[in-house]
Order: structure tokens, then C-alpha cells, then sequence
């Protein structure tokens, strides 16, 4: 895998980043750039087992906890126009 990415030099960082500016727009690529660290982070902690599942279930209640809770949409029933 490294002789895979050492063919990778800085000119060709600067470009990957220069198009993903262009895709995704200023705005939106901090939040990426920090869901890709945290994704890496997860990761990396569930291969090397750093975390135990108490504290996923922690992290869990506590984002459940601090998100609203969302009113039931109204149903639409579709009817059949063939009767």
C-alpha cells in the first residue's frame, strides 16, 4: 500500500483539493473534511478496539437526547382509479 501512495506527490494534493472545492463549494467542505477525520477516527478505534460498547451506546443516548423530537408526518393514501 505505501509504494501505491508514494507516487502521489504535493502537486497532485493541490489539484484533488482544488476540485473538490469546485464540487462541493467553501461552505460544505469543512464539514466533510471533519465527518471524513471523525470516520477515520471510528475506524481506526474499532480495528485497534481503543473503544468498548458501552461507550457507543453513550454516545448514542446522548445524541438521541439532544436532537428534537420529529411530529409524525401526515399520511397520503394513493386510491386505485381503475374501480
Amino acid at each position: 500500500m505505501g509504494s501505491m501512495l508514494g507516487n502521489i506527490g504535493p502537486l497532485e494534493i493541490v489539484i484533488v483539493l482544488i476540485i473538490a472545492l469546485i464540487v462541493f463549494g467553501p461552505k460544505r467542505l469543512p464539514e466533510l473534511g471533519s465527518s471524513l477525520g471523525r470516520g477515520i477516527r471510528e475506524f481506526r478505534n474499532t480495528v485497534t478496539g481503543d473503544k468498548s460498547d458501552d461507550d457507543d451506546d453513550s454516545e448514542v443516548k446522548a445524541i438521541h437526547a439532544a436532537t428534537p423530537p420529529v411530529p409524525p408526518a401526515e399520511s397520503e393514501v394513493a386510491h386505485d382509479k381503475r374501480s
